[in-house]
């Protein structure tokens, strides 16, 4: 499957697999929040166990002005969080969308495509060298 964005200065998820993720080629296997105005930065999480209330709070510092939607990518397979982790991003009126990490990808990738001020929280979880999945193949 390709993945490609309709903005090409955007961050844009061009690949993935099992325990990692590729950033506009760039290849991580560590936890990241995506901006669709650009911004990028190191998620310090590496399971969903340590997820607590400031992981989400930070979220708020990232973009210049709220996102309209954060998308939490779960990891391997879909988990919720406690709604009360997400509490300062719900008292600001921010939509949170959670689904699967890969499934995150895809779904920024279009928002992001689209304009939206959207955020992609992704957690990275294990690594491995299956399931590659990229435009380049």
């Amino acid at each position: 499957m390709k993945l490609h964005a309709d903005k090409p200065d955007a961050n844009t998820v061009t690949a993935y697999g099992d325990g990692w993720i590729a950033v506009n080629g760039e290849r991580l296997s560590r936890s990241v929040v995506l901006a669709s105005s650009g911004e990028r930065i190191d998620w310090r999480c590496s399971a969903h166990d340590e997820l607590d209330a400031g992981h989400f709070a930070s979220l708020l510092k990232l973009m210049d002005s709220p996102p309209e939607l954060v998308i939490f990518g779960s990891g391997k397979r879909l988990r919720f969080v406690r709604p009360a982790l997400l509490q300062s991003l719900i008292n600001r009126g921010i939509g949170v969308e959670t689904m699967d990490t890969q499934a995150a990808c895809r779904t920024f990738n279009i928002l992001a495509g689209e304009g939206r001020r959207v955020l992609a929280a992704l957690l990275i979880e294990g690594s491995d060298t299956g399931d590659l999945v990229s435009g380049d193949e």
